[in-house]
């Protein structure tokens, strides 16, 4: 498991929001406005694409010292020597990854709105967990809601650090930060931004 901290603004990439020409240029406004970690989530099924973004993505967050995590894409993380992966609920690849990916990545998963899933996830030693949607999600509008009081229970029941996703803004982010969030993942607000760099910015004061 690793030893680096888990805190603060999670920036998640989008195909969609982030033009291939401007992919980088957008991704380091986010880092230099405090993003401490970014997750490379790509779904648009060009492999060529995804290792060159994938790859220029790492060695961006190496300048930056921030964490880069692949988004179910065990080999991908790999191949770029990603510091980590985010998974899925599944024990066979949450083992797989700590197979092949080593001792000191950050594995991630997503428990939705269970937190049982999440108690067995901390047994198999995943790094942080991730919860939501907290709000309404543009990128996923179908997800299932994730309320503060499962929030609040998972910082009182687990030692694994908690992420929150799911339609949160620079408005809406300091509910989930003073309800013990130690990552706020952060999609649609900061990458559809008129400034990057400030949305950012606004998000990532609110850790402290």
């Amino acid at each position: 498991m690793t030893t680096r901290p888990l805190h603060g603004l999670y920036a998640i990439t989008d195909e969609t929001l982030m033009p291939e020409r401007d992919f980088l240029s957008m991704a380091e406004q986010a880092l230099l406005g405090g993003a401490r970690l970014i997750q490379y989530r790509d779904k648009t099924g060009s492999n060529e694409k995804r290792l060159a973004q994938a790859g220029a993505l790492k060695s961006l967050c190496q300048q930056l010292n921030a964490l880069l995590i692949i988004n179910d894409d065990i080999e991908l993380a790999d191949a770029v020597q990603a510091h980590g992966v985010h998974l899925g609920r599944d024990d066979s690849a949450i083992h797989a990854a700590r197979l092949l990916l080593g001792p000191d990545a950050v594995i991630g998963v997503s428990c939705y709105d269970q937190l049982e899933l999440a108690q067995a996830a901390e047994k198999v030693g995943v790094d942080y967990i991730a919860f939501g949607a907290f709000f309404p999600s543009v990128t996923k509008p179908e997800a299932r809601a994730a309320s503060l009081e499962l929030l609040t229970a998972a910082k009182q029941q687990l030692y694994t650090p908690v992420c929150t996703i799911g339609g949160i803004t620079a408005k809406n982010a300091a509910t989930l930060v003073e309800h013990g969030a130690d990552m706020t993942a952060v999609i649609s607000d900061l990458f559809a931004s008129d400034d990057i760099h400030h949305t950012a910015s606004q998000i990532s004061r609110l850790f402290g």
